[in-house]
């Protein structure tokens, strides 16, 4: 959205204490919305900042939009500063070991006795139950939750190529703060929201139970899955390019075999039904491999378009930032990068998956620099110059980016 566009959540406060990617999910969500968010980081900062390998697109990811605030929370000083910006804020949120937050008095029960108002997200690896003292990550409860099963081979677990349990999970999470904030538009109170992992796996994989119930039959993973239509598959062109496509109703089959000319399917009655074309599969996908392979992606790709079939070439990540969907209108956005070995230097990451008034949210504040923003939150918190000061001299707060 443009600079001066109301934002829908603006005017709402949130402290984020969080790391890694389930938390700071519902802070960037929530930041790209609007709401004013401060991530409160150590005076070392987010440890999140200095991952490498496959955690080094974390921070970059999560934490636009945002103020950060380094303070020492374990101090006397820092924990009534944090407790000060707390007290007038709207939000919490926190994904922390369970039992972190309390040991700093900074449980819901504590900070709801002198902020009724607020909304508690508590982002934890299990709801409440026999695991809830359990500490997980995503991986383990894509493993415990079948999703990893589902991914992989029969006999090979294999995890999905993305925190889909954190970010699906933070997800949860926003929606449960929206439905609380409506909530208290008519109590005037605020909640305890809980988000988990765990329980989000389940949620993701409650297909394939279902699938169990009404089939009888234990689904097998979706790299060997019973095919529900006769062509779901991943084709080559000509030119070697890989492109799967997915014909996926009746009417789309009409439309296909037309576009390809393939007259003799058209006719064929024993063809017209989706379930009569899986019965068939093993003679309909060697004709359509062998006519695939006789075209060059382009033609390809311009022939299934023209026939609304549904088709996507066989990307990489990398791919994206060169995408003409995502470059039309704002579905990549610059951020600077602001720690390690390339920090200061540009690139540009995905949106919000959302329109509002035909715009996307865009950034409006790039990622923060470590305590870049602790002067202008505690001048705005009221905290005076000398108290400030006072805060800085005894190595409470970093105020240095």
């Amino acid at each position: 959205m443009t600079p001066d566009s109301a934002l829908p959540l603006d005017g709402i406060r949130v402290i984020e204490f969080t790391h890694m990617v389930m938390g700071p999910t519902v802070g960037v969500i929530l930041a790209d919305l609007g709401a004013d968010v401060v991530k409160i980081e150590p005076l070392q900062g987010d440890n999140t900042r200095r991952l490498k390998g496959s955690g080094a697109g974390y921070f970059p990811m999560y934490n636009r939009n945002k103020k950060s605030l380094c303070v020492d929370l374990k101090s006397d000083a820092g924990n009534a500063l944090a407790r000060r910006l707390i007290d007038g804020a709207d939000v919490v949120i926190e994904n922390f070991r369970p039992g972190a937050m309390d040991k700093l008095g900074f449980g819901y029960e504590a900070l709801r006795e002198t902020n009724p108002r607020l909304i508690y997200c508590s982002l934890k690896g299990f709801l409440s139950g026999p695991y809830e003292h359990r500490t997980a990550l995503d991986e383990v409860t894509q493993m415990m939750g079948g999703l990893a099963y589902m991914t992989g081979l029969p006999d090979r677990p294999m995890r999905a190529g993305s925190s889909v349990i954190d970010i699906t999970g933070g997800m949860f999470g926003v929606i449960g703060i929206l439905a609380a904030l409506e909530k208290r538009h008519r109590t005037g109170e605020g909640e305890l929201v809980c988000s988990s992992l765990f329980e989000t796996t389940a949620f993701m994989v409650g297909q394939h139970m279902a699938q169990q119930a009404v089939s009888g039959e234990a689904p097998p993973p979706m790299s060997v899955r019973r095919s529900a239509w006769s062509v779901y598959d991943i084709f080559h062109s000509r030119d070697g390019d890989r492109i799967f496509v997915g014909v996926v109703s009746d009417t789309l089959w009409q439309r296909f075999c037309a576009e390809f000319e393939l007259d003799e399917f058209a006719v064929d009655e024993s063809l017209s039904a989706n379930n009569d074309r899986v019965a068939q599969r093993d003679r309909i996908l060697p004709v359509i491999e062998a006519l695939f392979g006789s075209m060059d992606r382009t033609e390809l790709e311009s022939r299934l378009d023209r026939a609304g079939v549904p088709f996507a070439p066989i990307n990489r990540p990398a791919d994206l930032f060169d995408d003409p969907q995502l470059n039309a209108r704002g579905g990549l956005q610059p951020i600077t990068l602001s720690d390690g070995e390339r920090a200061g230097e540009r690139t540009q990451l995905p949106a919000l998956p959302l329109e509002m008034g035909g715009e996307r949210f865009a950034v409006r504040s790039d990622l923060p620099k470590q305590g870049e923003h602790s002067l202008s939150v505690l001048r705005d918190a009221g905290f005076t110059e000398a108290e400030i000061a006072a805060l800085e001299s005894q190595g409470t707060v970093r105020v240095a980016g």
